[in-house]
């Protein structure tokens, strides 16, 4: 039964997962990998789920700490891929407009939380939700988000 419904809300919630690995990873494999490992932990961490918060709230927690955990890992290893030349997306309701290409390449371009705290905030979620997943004061996430909106701002006006 337990397994009947983690598998439901995950389904219900895969964008999370979908949106956050296209973020992070480079490559097609790197997409798949990422995804089973924010799967996996979710599961183990599933039983520990206490429903305090929304579970789509709770999926971005575990998915960005798994990805922040394996970028960690891979920072060991030099890749020299050009992001031009990787397929854009493996996932059909991502964007493929040029603006949207540019957008996440200069979103991929910030340092790790920055990345976490403005895709959260493009997914909607409030500054308090932000503060909680992150870890850090409501007040910090809103002067974050304003500078790191400037930055983008200056990016895509380049």
């Amino acid at each position: 039964m337990q397994e009947t419904e983690f598998l439901t809300l995950i389904r219900e919630n895969q964008g999370i997962i979908y949106k956050l690995v296209g973020l992070y990873a480079r490559t097609e494999e790197e997409k798949k990998d990422f995804s089973q490992e924010i799967i996996l932990q979710a599961w183990k961490g599933w039983p520990s789920f206490r429903r305090e918060a929304k579970f789509s709230t709770w999926l971005y927690r575990i998915s960005l700490n798994t990805l922040l955990t394996m970028q960690r890992k891979k920072k060991l290893i030099d890749y020299r891929e050009d992001l031009e030349t990787i397929p854009w997306s493996s996932h059909p309701d991502e964007g493929n407009s040029e603006d949207a290409k540019r957008l996440y390449k200069a979103i991929r371009a910030l340092p790790e939380t920055e990345k976490a705290m403005i895709s959260l905030h493009l997914d909607g979620y409030a500054n308090q939700e932000v503060s909680e997943i992150i870890g850090i004061s409501e007040n910090h996430v809103a002067v974050k988000l304003h500078r790191i909106k400037s930055f983008l701002k200056q990016q895509l006006s380049d």
